[in-house]
């Protein structure tokens, strides 16, 4: 699909646009007509650029992470894991996880967001986290037969929607700093 028309800071505008109008009314009260209203689009436009809703909102959703899991190397296991984490500030990564949460409702409703967040975010996401842990191997910081490699995921995605609900406060950088120390790199003998 061509983008000709659109300058990069137009993009990002637009982006945030639909992040803030998603924080706002939800994925199901979203449309594209909204979306064409807050950012002075047409609604053909943003059919034309993306498709549809599902897609917009996923590239949207793609355009706010501050790069690939892939890019970091400090050097260290611990020192990747932690400078994936100084990339976002307490106050967005609530904003973040509050999103997050209201999204995991909809792609039980909604088959195609989940399609559309699996190939632009979540799979993305995993080949970063894969290559991160990777490194880590090939440096012998890891056994390549730790069972507890697979389950990475699990345990990130875990400590992000358990703060909220188990203990009924916000995600924030300290909390998952001590989770990374305490919880998933004892796990892979690091």
């Amino acid at each position: 699909m061509a983008r000709t028309r659109l300058t990069p800071e137009r993009e990002g505008e637009l982006y945030d646009s639909v992040l803030d109008l998603l924080r706002d009314v939800g994925y199901d009260a979203l449309t594209m007509d909204a979306i064409a209203a807050r950012t002075r689009s047409s609604k053909a436009t943003l059919y034309r650029q993306w498709g549809s809703k599902p897609e917009l909102v996923a590239k949207a959703l793609r355009h706010n992470k501050p790069g690939s899991l892939a890019d970091i190397d400090t050097g260290s296991l611990r020192g990747d894991f932690h400078a994936a984490l100084s990339r976002t500030d307490d106050c967005q990564m609530e904003k973040d996880a509050a999103l997050m949460r209201g999204l995991s409702h909809a792609v039980h409703e909604y088959p195609e967001l989940l399609q559309a967040l699996r190939e632009l975010l979540i799979e993305p996401e995993m080949t970063g986290l894969d290559q991160l842990l990777q490194r880590a191997v090939d440096r012998g910081e890891l056994r390549p037969d730790n069972p507890a490699l697979k389950y990475i995921p699990h345990m990130l995605v875990g400590a992000l929607a358990a703060r909220q609900l188990i203990e009924d406060r916000p995600l924030d950088q300290a909390f998952l700093i001590d989770y990374l120390d305490s919880v998933i790199l004892p796990a892979l003998g690091v």
